[in-house]
C-alpha cells in the first residue's frame, strides 16, 4: 500500500513537472507570437514599365497613401523607375499628379528645341527641310531613335535637384532601385547608385523611341527588355510585403501593332507574359489597372490613365488598410518640395569633348560662372548645345562643391558629320520645287559647316553656304545664291522704272528675274536671338522679258530700242558691288505661326560699283527695317503685329533695287515685299512704309484660322515729301487656313483689296526656300 502510495506520489510529481515544462514552452510560444506580431512589417513597392500607361502608377499611389501605407522600398523599371524615383525622393502622389498632368510629354519626347536655342544660321537650316538623314560613306543611315531624350533629362535634373548629392539610393527618403539592360550583352544591370536623373533616364530609354544611355562605359537601354517587374530586387532590399502595380499588357493582335515601338514591345512581351505568372504569385497585393486600350505613347490621355490606376487600387483598399495596420507605423506626412528657381554654378567641368574648344562650349551655354543662373537659363544653354547638332547627347550633373555647384558636362560628340536633307515646296511665285541638300561639318576647320542646296522644279536654283561658328566670338561665313522666277506683271511698272520706247502698246509682260548673289561676312551673336553682321556683296541682277521684241541700248538717253536678233529684251543686266550691315533680333516662337516674341530685322546696303548696263549708275544706298511682336490674346488666340519700311539714298538713276509690294511669302528676294490684296510685284517705289496685323486662332492642334490686314504707302521719296505719314494709299486683307504639316506649313489665303476690287488666292505648301 505504501509502495502504491509512493508510486502515485512520484507520478503526480512527474505530471506536475511535465505540466510546468509545457506551460513554460507555451508561454514562450505566446511570447514569441507576440514578438512576431509586433515585428514591424517592411513594405516594398514594385512599379512596372509601360510608357504612358505608367501614369496609372500615380493614381495607385494616391490610394496607397490614403490607405495609410508607408512604403519602405521602391523598385521600378522604365516609367515605373521614373515615377518611383520621384516618389522615393520625397514627392507625394498628389504632387506627382499635378506635375504629370501639366507636362507636355510630346514636346519633351520630340526634343523640339525652341527657336531661341538656335543661332540665325541654325534657325534658317531647321526651317527649310522636311527630312534630315545622316549620310556616311555614300550610305544614308537611319537615326538610332526618334528622340535623344534631352528635354526629358533637363526636366529630371530640375525635379530631382533636392537629392542631387545622394549617390547611394538607399539614402533617399525611400530606398530605391531600378534596372536597365546592357545592349551589348543583353544582361540585366542593377542601378542602385549614381546620379539619379541619369540612372532613371537609362532605365527608361525605350528602344526606337530614345537613344541609348551610357553609364560607366556600359551602353544601356530600357530595363523592361530583361526585367519589367523587378520584384526580386525589392525583396532583396528587405521587403516583407510586396505591393505591385503592373501596367504591362499581354500580347497584342495585329490591329494594335501599328508602330515600331509597339512591335518591339510585342517581341519583349513574349517572355514577360510568362515571367509575370510567377511574379504575380509572389506579389502580396497585385494592382492591375485596366489600360489595355491605351498605347505606350498616349500621354495626351493622362487623366484617364491616372484614374484607371486609382480605380484598380481602390479595389484593393481593404487589403492596403490591413497592411497599414500591421506595419504599426504612423505615416509621416510628405513635406512639400519647393523647386528652386536659380542656382549658383561656379565651376564648369567638361568631359568627352575632343574637337570643340572650351570657349565654344561656354559661348553656347551663354551664362557666366560665379553668378546665379535660373534653371530656365541653364536648360536654354544645354538646348543651345543640342541645337548645333554637334553632340548626340549632352548629359550633365549638378554637384555641390561647398560654395555653389559644379556643372559636370559630359559631351558625346555626334559621329554624324555628313547629312542628306530633302524638302518640297509649292507657291504661286516659284511654283513647284524640290530641294536636295548636302551638308558637311568639320570640313576644313573645327566648328565649320558647308551646305549646298540644289532646288529642282519650275525654277532651278541653288544656295551654297559656308559658316565657321565661333560661339560668342566673331564668326565667318560665305554665301552664294542663284535665284530665278517669272511673273506676269503690269507693264506700267516697267514703263515707269525703265526707259521704254514710246508707242510700246502692251498691258502686261512676262518678267524674268534672275539674281546671282555672293557674300562674305563676319557675324557676332549675343545670345541666340541677337546677331550683328558686316559683309561685302557681289550681285548680278537681270530683268528681262520674252513679251517684247529685243531691245538694246543705242541712244544717249538710254532708251530701249527695237532689235531683231534676240528673243529677249533686257531692262537690267548689271553686276553690283556693295558693303552691307545687318542687325537682327528674333524671339518669335515660330517663324510661320508666331504666338509670342519680338522681331527686328534691319539691313543697310551701300552700292559702290556697277558694270552699269543702263549707264545711269552713281553710288547709292538702300536701308530697310522690319519689326514686330506676337502675343496671346486668349487661349489658342494670338495677335501678330508688324511694321516695316525702307528708302533709297542717293541720286543714282538705278531703279532695280526699288521696293515692289504685292503677293504672299516669307522668303522673297531683294526688295520684293509681301502685301495682301495685290498680286506679286504690283506696287513699286523707292521708299515705302507698311503696317501688318494677323489674328491666329489654333482651333485644333497645328490647325490655324487666320485673318490678316495690311496697309502701306509706297512711292518715290515719300520720306522726303512727308507722304509716309499720311493716310495709307493701299490696303489689303486676307482670310485663310494654315496647317503645320510634316513637310512644313500649308497655307491657303484668300486676299482682297477695296482699291479697284483686287482679289487673289495664295497657296503655299512646305517650308520656303
Amino acid at each position: 500500500m505504501k509502495l502504491f502510495s509512493k508510486d502515485i506520489s512520484g507520478s503526480v510529481l512527474g505530471i506536475r513537472v511535465i505540466y510546468l515544462i509545457a506551460m513554460f514552452c507555451f508561454s514562450l510560444g505566446i511570447s514569441a507570437q507576440v514578438a512576431s506580431d509586433s515585428k514591424e512589417v517592411k513594405v516594398g513597392l514594385v512599379l512596372s514599365g509601360g510608357g504612358a500607361k505608367g501614369l496609372a502608377h500615380i493614381g495607385a499611389l494616391k490610394v496607397i497613401e490614403e490607405a495609410g501605407v508607408q512604403i519602405d522600398y521602391i523598385g521600378g523599371t522604365s516609367m515605373g523607375a521614373i515615377i518611383g524615383a520621384l516618389y522615393a525622393s520625397g514627392y507625394s502622389a498628389s504632387e506627382l499628379d499635378s506635375l504629370f498632368r501639366n507636362t507636355d510629354f510630346y514636346g519633351l519626347i520630340q526634343d523640339n528645341l525652341p527657336r531661341n536655342a538656335k543661332t540665325f544660321y541654325e534657325k534658317e537650316d531647321s526651317e527649310r527641310y522636311a527630312l534630315t538623314l545622316p549620310f556616311d560613306n555614300f550610305k544614308v543611315a537611319v537615326p538610332p531613335a526618334y528622340s535623344g531624350g534631352q528635354n526629358i533629362y533637363n526636366e529630371l535634373i530640375r525635379l530631382l535637384y533636392h537629392v542631387k548629392d545622394i549617390n547611394d539610393f538607399s539614402q533617399l527618403p525611400i530606398p530605391f532601385v531600378c534596372v536597365a539592360t546592357d545592349i551589348e550583352t543583353g544582361k540585366e544591370v542593377i542601378l542602385n547608385s549614381g546620379y539619379l536623373p541619369e540612372v532613371i533616364m537609362a532605365s527608361g530609354t525605350l528602344p526606337s523611341l530614345f537613344e541609348p544611355s551610357t553609364i560607366d562605359d556600359k551602353v544601356l537601354i530600357d530595363g523592361g527588355v530583361v526585367n519589367n517587374y523587378p520584384i526580386e530586387k525589392v525583396k532583396e532590399m528587405g521587403a516583407d510585403v510586396i505591393i505591385g502595380v503592373d501596367v504591362q499588357h499581354g500580347l497584342s493582335n495585329r490591329e494594335e501593332l501599328l508602330s515600331a515601338t509597339e512591335i518591339l514591345l510585342q517581341i519583349n512581351n513574349y517572355r514577360t507574359v510568362e515571367d509575370m505568372v510567377e511574379k504575380t504569385e509572389k506579389t502580396d497585393i497585385y494592382i492591375k489597372p485596366q489600360i489595355e486600350n491605351y498605347s505606350v505613347i498616349e500621354f495626351n490621355k493622362a487623366d484617364e490613365i491616372i484614374k484607371s490606376g486609382e480605380s484598380a487600387a481602390v479595389q484593393k483598399l481593404s487589403e492596403l488598410q490591413e497592411i497599414a495596420s500591421k506595419s504599426r507605423k504612423v505615416k509621416e506626412p510628405f513635406e512639400a518640395i519647393g523647386l528652386k528657381d536659380s542656382i549658383m554654378i561656379n565651376r564648369l567641368i567638361i568631359t568627352g569633348d575632343d574637337n570643340y574648344t572650351r570657349g565654344y562650349v561656354k559661348g553656347k551655354l551663354r551664362f557666366k560662372l560665379g553668378e546665379k543662373v535660373t534653371f530656365e537659363k541653364l536648360q536654354q544653354g544645354i538646348s543651345n548645345l543640342s541645337a548645333t547638332g554637334n553632340f548626340s547627347t549632352s548629359r550633365y550633373k549638378l554637384v555641390s562643391n561647398g560654395l555653389g555647384e559644379d556643372l559636370i558636362l559630359r559631351l558625346e560628340e555626334s559621329p554624324n558629320k555628313t547629312f542628306f536633307r530633302i524638302g518640297a515646296h509649292y507657291d504661286d511665285l516659284y511654283k513647284s520645287a524640290a530641294i536636295l541638300n548636302y551638308t558637311k561639318k568639320d570640313l576644313a576647320f573645327k566648328n565649320d559647316v558647308v551646305s549646298l542646296d540644289l532646288i529642282l522644279g519650275d525654277n532651278v536654283r541653288y544656295n551654297f553656304e559656308y559658316y565657321i561658328d565661333k560661339g560668342s566670338y566673331w564668326s565667318f561665313g560665305i554665301n552664294s545664291r542663284f535665284n530665278d522666277f517669272e511673273e506676269e506683271i503690269d507693264f506700267n511698272i516697267i514703263r515707269n522704272n525703265f526707259d521704254v520706247p514710246i508707242g510700246t502698246n502692251v498691258n502686261t509682260i512676262n518678267l524674268d528675274v534672275t539674281d546671282f548673289t555672293n557674300q562674305m561676312y563676319v557675324q557676332t551673336v549675343l545670345r541666340e536671338e541677337f546677331a550683328f553682321e558686316l559683309g561685302v556683296e557681289h550681285k548680278f541682277l537681270k530683268y528681262s522679258t520674252r513679251t517684247l521684241a529685243d531691245f538694246s541700248n543705242t541712244t544717249a538717253e538710254n532708251a530701249l530700242t527695237l532689235g531683231s536678233s534676240s528673243e529677249r529684251a533686257f531692262f537690267e543686266k548689271s553686276n553690283f558691288f556693295s558693303t552691307y550691315g545687318k542687325l537682327r533680333f528674333d524671339t518669335y516662337d515660330d517663324k510661320y505661326f508666331p504666338t509670342k516674341g519680338l522681331f527686328f530685322d534691319g539691313d543697310f546696303h551701300y552700292y559702290l560699283l556697277s558694270s552699269d548696263f543702263n549707264e545711269n549708275f552713281k553710288d547709292f544706298s538702300v536701308s530697310k527695317a522690319r519689326m514686330g511682336t506676337a502675343f496671346p490674346l486668349a487661349k489658342n488666340l494670338s495677335l501678330n503685329v508688324e511694321t516695316e519700311g525702307g528708302f533709297k539714298l542717293g541720286t543714282s538713276g538705278v531703279t532695280s533695287f526699288d521696293f515692289v509690294l504685292g503677293g504672299f511669302g516669307t522668303n522673297l528676294i531683294n526688295n520684293f515685299i509681301p502685301f495682301y490684296g495685290y498680286d506679286f510685284l504690283s506696287l513699286p517705289g523707292n521708299s515705302y512704309v507698311k503696317a501688318y496685323a494677323r489674328l491666329d486662332y489654333e482651333f485644333a492642334k497645328k490647325n490655324h484660322f487666320l485673318f490678316a490686314a495690311n496697309f502701306a504707302n509706297v512711292e518715290d521719296d515719300i520720306f522726303r515729301t512727308g507722304e509716309w505719314f499720311t493716310t495709307p494709299d493701299f490696303s489689303g486683307y486676307g482670310i485663310g487656313y494654315g496647317w503645320e504639316s510634316f513637310l512644313g506649313p500649308v497655307q491657303v489665303i484668300y486676299s482682297w483689296s477695296p482699291e479697284g476690287d483686287n482679289y487673289n488666292v495664295f497657296f503655299s505648301l512646305g517650308y520656303w526656300f
